[in-house]
């Protein structure tokens, strides 16, 4: 976001003088604002402040947790203040912006480019050029929902968003070309030069300061949501009747990639399955393709029970659905900044089985088993408590949803408002 900030001042003529610096274009209403003089009877009255921003929106997709945060966020920004502007910044070559409802708002403006995004940012960041502050008539503060070392004017604060710090505690799991990434965009620069920075969770503030020497004082947590309800149960009959969802089933969500740990979850699957009692238990994985996902697909098919573990691919409006019908929810993540689904599935009130690591034990708190990602043995008996105790599995989906309440996009929205504006 970039925020144009109004300065009033008061001078001896007793005129309060309100500055617009670099606008060139629309702000609300569809008029033009320029410098002038408003006299009063008084020295010293402020007549109030007026806020213009401006974000920027560049998605390469829709799925990962940082676009779906942006999505969410913004949406909730431009109608908590509608007396303040806020101009998404979309660049891409060959995607359109989606027609969200919320761009055709009064206090929305979009400035539209189609920069190749990957020669976008080698140019900001070998020649710092363009000023994306002036790319959209100028501002006081650009916000970024994920961390993005824009080249800004001289004056132009900067808060950012930092969702986790996993390429720096753990660059196994990345591959070359995304530690190469990583390492020309240099996260720790916009850490450091930013006037405040948003963490997703306490984990990653600690990340922050670890790592990159941050000021804690500077870092506010501002936890994530869950925007999944349950769905009701006629809709459930159906979707179930419709999709041929077997009766009881583990779920799992995330990237198949080898930090979310489907390999380990498939071999306590294996250990379950092998036992009499769950001989009618299905796996269901769904999750775009990520680095080494041949790896999960291995494992799929060296299982003695690969008959019974299903992969969706990705999916977006039908989670809600496989959440709520699963028996089990099992995300045996070795690290996360957040762990959107953790919350998600809790929301829909599914019990869960999670990683006692990172942020993980920070979203769940004690609605949720939480093992050693490592320990295949104990990944299973989580999973067989909750399949096998109908009372913990109902006490679990009872604390989960009460626990998922904690967390709300609006309370997030006005809360990070606040950081905006500060």
């Amino acid at each position: 976001f970039t925020l144009i900030k109004v300065r009033i001042y008061t001078g001896r003529t007793h005129q309060i003088r309100v500055h617009l610096r670099s606008i060139g274009h629309p702000v609300v209403g569809d008029k033009l604002y320029e410098t002038h003089d408003i006299r009063v009877k008084k020295k010293g009255v402020a007549l109030g402040r007026l806020w213009l921003y401006a974000v920027k929106l560049g998605f390469r997709d829709l799925s990962g947790a940082w676009q779906e945060y942006a999505i969410e966020m913004i949406s909730r920004l431009v109608r908590l203040s509608p007396q303040d502007e806020f101009k998404p910044f979309f660049s891409s070559f060959g995607r359109q912006l989606p027609e969200y409802d919320w761009l055709k708002l009064q206090n929305v403006k979009v400035y539209r480019y189609r920069f190749p995004n990957r020669l976008f940012f080698v140019v900001a960041r070998l020649f710092g050029w363009p000023k994306l502050d002036k790319l959209m008539g100028g501002a006081d503060v650009f916000f970024s929902p994920h961390f993005f070392l824009a080249p800004l004017s001289p004056g132009c604060r900067r808060v950012t968003v930092f969702h986790d710090l996993s390429y720096e505690r753990f660059p196994e799991f990345f591959t070359w070309p995304q530690r190469l990434w990583h390492r020309l965009m240099e996260p720790r620069k916009p850490a450091r030069f930013s006037d405040r920075v948003i963490a997703v969770s306490a984990s990653t503030k600690a990340d922050l300061v670890k790592y990159y020497g941050l000021d804690p004082a500077n870092i506010s947590v501002i936890h994530n949501a869950s925007s999944l309800l349950r769905p009701s149960e006629a809709a459930l009959k159906h979707f179930k009747q419709l999709n041929h969802v077997p009766n009881r089933f583990v779920f799992s969500l995330g990237t198949l990639e080898p930090r979310k740990n489907i390999a380990g979850l498939i071999r306590a699957f294996n250990i379950l399955r092998s036992k009499p009692e769950f001989g009618d238990l299905k796996l269901i994985l769904a999750g775009t393709k990520g680095w080494k996902y041949s790896d999960v697909f291995n494992e799929m098919k060296d299982s003695p029970y690969s008959k019974d573990i299903i992969y969706l691919g990705y999916i977006e409006d039908s989670r809600a659905y496989y959440y709520s019908l699963a028996s089990v929810f099992v995300y045996p993540s070795f690290f996360e900044g957040f762990g959107l689904p953790v919350l998600e599935a809790m929301s829909c009130g599914t019990p869960v089985v999670t990683s006692a690591n990172s942020s993980m034990p920070e979203v769940a708190g004690d609605a949720a088993l939480l093992i050693d990602p490592y320990n295949i043995s104990a990944i299973a008996s989580a999973m067989e408590s909750l399949l096998s105790d109908p009372e913990l599995s109902a006490l679990m989906k009872e604390k989960g949803m009460e626990r998922s309440i904690r967390f709300d996009w609006d309370r997030a929205a006005e809360e990070t408002l606040k950081v905006i504006h500060s």
